[in-house]
């Protein structure tokens, strides 16, 4: 039998680095930025960037428009750690390697996490560009990020899912886009392994069991940040289409072009959150 890691020493080595380069006050908001999104770490007032491959323990993005890099910095108001580029179960990595950021956010004191994806459409009311309050998901990964050992220290044995989306910043975001004049969708994403884009039976299938988009990351982050207690808000940025009647060939660079449209949208609505929490 392996031995078995001990993922608090790591999470806390990790966290002492990376609280050392940073200096002074951590960020108590962290986002996590997803295919095609990278570039809204533009509109971040960078105080400090930090390759992954520069920080213990940390996986390394293997994927095409994700950075990888921890960046430190101001957007709009307030300070706050973004992750440019994430990991996923497909690379290759375990639930836990895939998820460990999270952990390491916690440690350093975060507290509200912000979520963001692209993903396929099911729902026939969503257009490609469409942006998606995530209100609740569905998870179809083949592990779980709590499978095994569980650590006191880092949450329940049994977290409750209840709410995985916070309430009180989905009816901000509503809120905003009232305001604002957004067009903003809502629904449930479906979390799968990928790295295969969906059939069209799948798509089907997925729309069936009530999922309105789907996508390949998120959930596994979102178990664990509400295991340790995390207030959670995610978006979607719809970037392709399936379901009843719709046939249509997708790839990874028109999910990334999609995504880099909608930016202004998913900029607007995580600024303005961000501004009222």
């Amino acid at each position: 039998m392996l031995q078995e890691i001990n993922w608090l020493e790591k999470i806390q080595e990790t966290a002492t680095f990376i609280k050392q380069k940073v200096g002074g006050e951590m960020p108590k908001v962290a986002i996590i930025l997803g295919s095609g999104l990278g570039d809204l770490a533009n509109k971040i007032d960078i105080k400090l960037a930090l390759p992954y491959s520069e920080i213990p323990n940390f996986p390394i993005s293997t994927v095409e428009g994700h950075k990888g890099q921890l960046i430190f910095g101001n957007l709009g108001d307030k300070y706050v750690m973004a992750m440019q580029g994430r990991f996923h179960y497909y690379e290759g990595y375990s639930m836990k390697e895939a998820t460990f950021p999270v952990r390491v956010m916690k440690a350093i004191g975060v507290e509200t996490l912000f979520v963001s994806n692209a993903a396929g459409g099911m729902n026939p009311e969503f257009k490609v560009g469409d942006v998606m309050l995530i209100t609740d998901h569905i998870n179809l990964f083949p592990d779980h990020p709590l499978r095994g050992k569980n650590y006191n220290e880092l949450g329940p044995r049994f977290p409750a899912m209840n709410e995985a989306y916070s309430h009180r910043l989905l009816d901000m975001a509503r809120q905003i886009a009232k305001e604002n004049n957004i067009r903003l969708m809502e629904g449930v994403y479906v979390g799968t392994q990928g790295p295969t884009f969906e059939t069209p039976s799948e798509y089907r299938y997925f729309w069936r069991i009530g999922g309105d988009a789907v996508g390949m990351s998120t959930v596994p982050e979102v178990i664990v940040a509400r295991h340790g207690g995390m207030e959670v808000f995610g978006l979607s940025v719809i970037t392709d289409l399936g379901g009843e009647g719709i046939f249509v060939d997708v790839s990874h660079e028109e999910v990334q072009q999609a995504a880099q449209k909608a930016e202004p949208i998913m900029t607007c609505i995580i600024k303005e959150v961000l501004n009222r929490l």
